[in-house]
């Protein structure tokens, strides 16, 4: 990883255009080629950043980030005030809490509890960044990414999104269907989720462990 302390402005074009103004800000460039644009403020979310598969173009002014889509970030430095580089290793991943992997073991079991028809792919099915929990196909064959939270938020639908982003790029598995299943799902969360054609479930831990389908619930 690569970690950049500097005074820089940032432009954003493609979806839509976005511009921040002169600041220091810290740039993270991963292993994978993500890049990430923080202010010292505003929890974990970067002000701005590019997912992998992305060409990074440097020189010491300017740096620039495309990708096949076509959307550009560039970064203009004005002055460097820390560059350094670390070797974090390989990563064995995310351990979830006792309650939230087995609620993964119980819907890799028996997925038809999630819907009348699913039938699981694979636990921890592969992408370019990181594993989705369940791939599960529906009755009518249609690839399903299925993730599990013991709580429901934002970063959740986030995470999910990316996920399918990679998923759908495969033709032997598009179109994929995101469906995000957790205890307890926040408001905010099913907002983003619909906004992304995302399908939230909410399921009762307790009641799972008898596999009842009529405890869950669909939003």
């Amino acid at each position: 990883m690569r970690i950049v302390v500097a005074r820089c402005t940032v432009d954003y074009e493609g979806r839509l255009a976005a511009h921040l103004p002169e600041a220091v800000r810290l740039i993270m460039v991963k292993a994978d080629g993500s890049i990430a644009v923080h202010a010292d403020g505003g929890a974990y979310k970067p002000l701005n950043w590019m997912n992998p598969p992305n060409t990074l173009s440097e020189d010491p002014e300017s740096w620039t980030v495309t990708n096949p889509k076509g959307e550009k970030l560039v970064i203009n430095i004005a002055e460097v005030l820390s560059d350094v580089s670390h070797d974090l290793g390989s990563d064995p991943g995310l351990r979830k809490d006792g309650v939230e992997a087995h609620l993964q073991e119980l819907l890799a079991a028996d997925p038809a509890v999630l819907e009348e028809g699913y039938r699981l792919v694979r636990r921890e099915y592969p992408t370019a960044v990181g594993p989705v929990d369940l791939l599960c196909r529906d009755a009518d064959g249609a690839a399903v990414a299925v993730e599990v939270k013991r709580r429901g938020e934002t970063a959740g639908v986030e995470q999910l999104s990316r996920y399918l982003e990679f998923l759908n790029a495969d033709p032997a598995l598009h179109p994929v269907q995101g469906l995000l299943v957790a205890e307890e799902i926040k408001p905010q969360a099913r907002v983003l989720a619909d906004a992304r054609g995302i399908r939230c479930k909410v399921v009762d831990y307790s009641a799972l462990r008898g596999a009842r389908p009529e405890d869950l619930r669909l939003f």
